[in-house]
């Protein structure tokens, strides 16, 4: 044992050294393949690489050789041998290798680019990201595959950051203890909702109540239930939504909006374990698990005294942050391929080429809510026809969402500028002096033109 003249006690004691934590490496993922959207997606680490070659194969398969690995994906419409990835100078290249029907990288073909963080991939009918530093925890597979079927809905992801909170979920789910989602709005709490009572294997009803759709005057009677004649109206007994849910989960969405009256109410519910009727003189028992969630922030509301701190601390025994889909860039085509088994029939043909680069590269601020709208309007438009950049809605065939401002339309001459200057800027990792070398102009004639076309130098390095 230590002391205070002694040598000082390594809080690792264990002997098994500090933890580093995830360290950021660059990761390529498999998102979509146009024509077998429900196959899943798959990331890859390319650490300890010195190439990757991709190209066709009968089948989907990854096999690693010393440092070199090589993708085959069973797509028609690329070349046996299609591209490869390698590292240079610190970054990382694809160079297209005499491929029949060349290579796009960010909606640009090309024989040769550096790759960008979120750089999007498209060989034949299979797109891809790079991703050029993502976390990754020591010990994590070289190889993740994550089915679009596989697992529990909401509860799949190749992000390992959401993963690790995704196990906790998984840890906590068969405990009484309370739990509260945050997140955006649209970003599929009450999927995550659903997902913890299957796993919680209660018996009762999963019960889903949206805390800001009730009237203020009826909130404590819908939630409690009255007795016949508790009221003008009432003419029969209501047991209400927390009875409901008695030996289940009640899930109480929005609950930021819940009326300051009724959440000492509540709090009693949560506090007592057993609800009284409005109108009612016995209490009666119930056996409940709560999940809660909002987009608001509780911490805020607490603080401004428009929430009771009594209630929040009964309602975040386990509080979750669900991120956006902005966040999951990486999940983007697992989410579209569950969405696709739920929506479209088994035989549909899944995706043309320009309709899978629009839904990967479309921002969707309105998170998975706005995704999975856009493919249910699809479905209906498409039929048993694959789905077409038309069946798409404007938002996401324009790629401005709702609210942005409308882009300068640029004249040909102008785009053509345009596409030379982010080429070079590619070319050259943002370099702006290297890039006026290469185009044979001054300095400041590509700085204009950066200002003028909108372009962020510091986005390619």
């Amino acid at each position: 044992m230590g002391d205070a003249h002694g040598t000082t006690l390594s809080i690792h004691a264990d002997g098994k050294g500090p933890r580093t934590g995830p360290r950021p490496e660059p990761v390529l993922v498999l998102a979509l393949e146009c024509t077998r959207p429900r196959a899943g997606s798959v990331r890859y680490r390319l650490n300890d690489l010195t190439v990757v070659h991709l190209g066709r194969g009968p089948e989907r398969r990854a096999e690693k050789a010393g440092t070199e690995l090589t993708i085959r994906v069973p797509d028609k419409w690329m070349s046996s041998k299609h591209a490869r990835i390698e590292p240079s100078f610190g970054r990382w290249v694809l160079v297209d290798t005499d491929s029949k029907n060349g290579t796009i990288v960010d909606g640009h073909s090309t024989k040769r680019a550096v790759l960008t963080d979120g750089s999007l991939i498209e060989l034949g009918h299979t797109l891809f990201y790079f991703f050029e530093r993502m976390p990754i925890e020591d010990g994590a597979s070289a190889l993740l595959e994550r089915a679009a079927d596989g697992g529990l809905p909401g509860l799949v992801t190749l992000l390992p950051a959401w993963q690790a909170e995704l196990d906790r979920i998984r840890q906590i789910a068969g405990s009484e203890i309370p739990m509260l989602i945050e997140g955006e709005s649209g970003t599929g709490k009450e999927v995550i909702a659903r997902a913890i009572h299957q796993l919680s294997g209660r018996g009762g009803a999963f019960v889903p109540v949206n805390c800001g759709a009730l009237p203020e005057n009826l909130v404590e009677s819908e939630l409690f239930g009255y007795k016949k004649g508790a009221f003008s109206g009432a003419q029969a007994d209501h047991p209400g939504l927390v009875k409901a849910a008695d030996g289940g989960t009640l899930f109480l969405d929005e609950i930021g909006d819940l009326p300051a009256s009724s959440q000492a109410a509540l709090l009693r519910v949560l506090q007592e374990k057993e609800v009284m009727p409005v109108g009612g003189t016995k209490a009666v028992p119930i056996d409940l698990r709560v999940v809660a969630a909002t987009h608001r922030d509780l911490d805020d509301m607490v603080a401004e005294q428009l929430f009771r701190h009594d209630l929040f601390a009964r309602l975040a025994g386990f509080r979750i942050q669900v991120p956006p889909l902005a966040d999951r860039r990486c999940d983007l085509g697992v989410l579209i391929g569950a969405l696709h088994a739920r929506l479209f029939p088994a035989e549909h043909p899944g995706f043309d080429i320009d309709a899978a680069r629009l839904l990967l590269r479309y921002p969707w601020p309105l998170n998975v809510r706005e995704l999975e709208q856009a493919l249910a309007t699809a479905q209906v438009l498409a039929g048993t026809e694959p789905v077409r950049a038309e069946h798409l809605p404007d938002t996401v065939r324009s790629g401005r969402p709702p609210g942005a401002p409308r882009p300068v339309v640029l004249s040909e001459s102008d785009q053509k500028v345009r596409d030379q200057v982010v080429a070079a800027l590619r070319e050259h990792q943002g370099n702006v002096s290297a890039v006026a070398r290469a185009l044979d102009k001054d300095r400041k004639q590509i700085q204009r033109w950066i200002k003028r076309f909108g372009l962020d130098p510091g986005s390619y390095r």
